[in-house]
């Protein structure tokens, strides 16, 4: 086997392994997730990113190998915005506590699904369509200027997500409360539950997510191992990550602005690929220097204004 069919392999059974561990012993069906048990299954996934990293190492070099650390950052840090939108549609459909859990897994394994459909178009584009490289650079810094001017109007707001018009349109669906279920029948008609529309929109929030992220990873690698693993391993950690953050999650107002900053970069990065080569390390350094700085500045600078007397 070659060095990439090794790789591909291990990932494989690392990740299935992985999964039968967090579902089987680390998460227990309609159990409510305390901090205490998120940040475990949080350092567990980060422990196996940062292990599967060094293996990446040995197995395909140091090039490889620092491209996916740079690309599971990119992906990790865009993963906050996620938990974000996440807390906002929980809260807009009154959904259970004790329900987070199933719903984010089912949510995440969709999204895992329609990532992995969105990696092989991209790596199929690439290959047939060189030239597709710029056109993501372009996205990528109208991407990264559009965030680092957004208003605090301009948030998510659940009513107006495309998935749940669509639902609204051409499905039946309830807001009674679903008891665990997904589906309900009533007078001989089966109706989807809240959890079944919060499901739908994770995944899709997800995939609008993927539209920035995937094209910012081809840009630091065209190597599709490197774009998947990556993409997969952060993705997998969204959930814990997601109980861990949910809490704090506000308090990183400049994150954006990191984030912004970093696209623009790597933006800049791809559309200048054809005069000069800037080594994936560089990469690495300015993503950890903007996000490691904007979550530092966040927690000494208050951004959005409190009413008196409400302490941030």
């Amino acid at each position: 086997m070659t060095p990439t069919q090794w790789t591909y392999l291990i990932f494989g059974i690392v990740v299935t392994v992985a999964l039968i561990f967090d579902l089987g012993l680390l998460s227990k069906k309609n159990e409510q997730m305390t901090i205490k048990k998120a940040l475990v299954q949080t350092c567990f996934w980060v422990s196996l990113s940062l292990l599967f990293f060094g293996f990446i190492w040995y197995e395909d070099g140091q090039e490889s190998a620092i491209a996916y650390l740079s690309a599971y950052l990119m992906e990790w840090s865009l993963s906050i915005d996620n938990i974000f939108v996440f807390i906002l549609i929980f809260g807009y459909f009154k959904i259970k506590e004790e329900s987070y859990a199933r719903v984010l897994l089912i949510g995440i394994l969709m999204a895992i699904v329609f990532r992995a459909i969105f990696i092989s178009l991209g790596v199929v584009l690439i290959h047939k369509f060189e030239w597709i490289l710029y056109i993501f650079g372009l996205f990528l810094v109208y991407t990264g200027v559009k965030m680092f001017n957004a208003k605090e109007e301009d948030e998510f707001n659940p009513q107006d997500n495309l998935a749940l018009k669509f639902i609204s349109k051409y499905m039946r669906w309830t807001t009674e409360d679903p008891q665990g279920k997904f589906l309900i029948k009533r007078s001989g008609k089966t109706y989807l539950t809240t959890l079944s529309v919060v499901v739908v929109m994770l995944a899709f929030t997800d995939i609008v997510f993927a539209l920035d992220s995937i094209p910012a990873v081809f840009a630091i690698s065209q190597d599709p191992m490197v774009v998947f693993t990556s993409n997969i391993f952060a993705v997998l950690g969204l959930r814990s990550l997601f109980f861990l953050l949910r809490g704090a999650v506000d308090k990183f107002d400049y994150l954006p602005q990191g984030i912004a900053i970093v696209l623009v970069f790597i933006g800049l990065k791809m559309l200048a690929e054809y005069f000069i080569h800037i080594p994936v390390y560089v990469s690495l350094i300015v993503i950890v220097v903007c996000l490691g700085g904007s979550i530092l500045y966040s927690l000494y600078h208050d951004k959005k204004e409190l009413p008196k007397g409400q302490v941030k």
